[in-house]
């Protein structure tokens, strides 16, 4: 009862009322919560928990501060050169700015991706980014309900900003419960899209899960983002295994000057619900990326893997694939179009390569087996 009394405000609100019926008409509604069109293999829950208490690898938290590029409201005053620019704030937060448009991605400001402020993942490096430097920003995009992208202490934060919201089906339920006024929150379903000034966001599938407690699992929807201007098109992926409509995305609404593809916190045993970095460049080439910023790794200790490992291992599949990847370091701007040379900034670790803990995800069709 303490810890449940220590997380009730983290936990978000409810599905229910007119939110409730318009999910149990979506598509991805499957016996009362929403459901991936390809089956999800989990590993047992008590196995995944021992290893993650008590295994994986020696550096899975880095050893010494990280370099990172602090930033201020001023870096902002300028729109780039492009027109298109994103500074990566660590894991999935990005802000994002487009044709004259801001958008920041899975804001995540607080402390612990966690119900509890005492417990939980702990960053491994203060925001680049403080809050109160934040520049103005047009709409806040979320991908799904998790705390390590969905934040409430991050949400109270910006209430007093006023700005949109777009999130897939069911999440609009949290942001009221923590004082998003209803006029202010757009819930799209999968290929659903909404216009805010000149930018064009289209809610995309993806394969995960969502869920704050043990009672509210798949209640609310998950999925990709599709950002796009006249000039622009960027493509974020949200949380994701590998599916058959990576495809679709880019024969849809591609080609992408701009991919940011999650490619950590990823195991064997999560394959149906995280990419994994080698699987994280095909999809960047299904879906018809230019440019793959590798996100969702170097701020949380999430999975059993080292923390530098997901990079270590997208660079090698990068080079195989011959796909250009930015390597910003936290904070760091960059205008993908005009890109210059991306060094390593992330020291040298031991890590384990592909070949030794693949990620595979289950389910796919000979037509993605040959893509791949």
């Amino acid at each position: 009862m303490g810890l449940w009394w220590a997380a009730r405000d983290a936990l978000g609100g409810v599905v229910d009322g007119e939110r409730l019926t318009r999910a149990s008409q979506s598509p991805q509604w499957r016996h009362e919560r929403f459901g991936n069109p390809l089956p999800r293999v989990d590993s047992a829950m008590l196995n995944t928990l021992v290893a993650f208490a008590f295994g994986g690898s020696a550096y899975r938290v880095p050893g010494a501060p990280l370099p990172m590029q602090v930033r201020h409201r001023a870096d902002y005053s300028s729109p780039p050169a492009t027109g298109l620019r994103v500074t990566w704030l660590g894991h999935s937060t990005m802000l994002l700015e487009i044709d004259g448009a801001r958008v920041l991605i899975d804001p995540v400001w607080g402390e612990r991706v966690s119900p509890f402020s005492f417990m939980g993942p702990k960053r491994f490096h203060a925001p680049p980014l403080a809050m109160s430097e934040l520049p103005d920003v047009d709409v806040v995009v979320i991908s799904h309900d998790h705390y390590d992208h969905l934040d409430m202490p991050t949400v109270k934060a910006l209430r007093d900003h006023h700005v949109r919201w777009m999130v897939p089906l069911g999440v609009g339920a949290h942001l009221q419960a923590w004082g998003i006024p209803s006029g202010e929150i757009t819930e799209l379903d999968w290929w659903e899209d909404a216009r805010v000034g000149d930018v064009t966001l289209t809610a995309t599938p993806a394969r995960h899960f969502s869920g704050r407690s043990l009672g509210d699992a798949d209640r609310t929807l998950w999925s990709g983002w599709v950002i796009a201007t006249a000039a622009h098109r960027v493509f974020y992926s949200g949380d994701t295994a590998m599916h058959e409509e990576f495809d679709d995305i880019g024969a849809r609404l591609g080609p992408f000057d701009l991919t940011m593809i999650e490619a950590g916190a990823y195991d064997a045993r999560w394959a149906d619900v995280h990419l994994g970095p080698e699987q994280a460049v095909e999809a960047h080439r299904l879906v018809g990326g230019r440019v793959l910023l590798p996100v969702h790794w170097g701020l949380f200790d999430l999975a059993l893997h080292g923390w530098t490992e997901p990079i270590e291992r997208v660079f090698v599949a990068a080079q195989a694939a011959q796909v250009t990847l930015a390597m910003p370091q936290p904070g760091a701007m960059i205008e993908p179009t005009a890109m210059g040379v991306q060094p390593r900034w992330w020291p040298e670790v031991p890590w384990v390569p592909s070949n030794k803990a693949p990620v595979i995800s289950s389910g796919l069709t000979h037509k993605l087996a040959r893509a791949r």
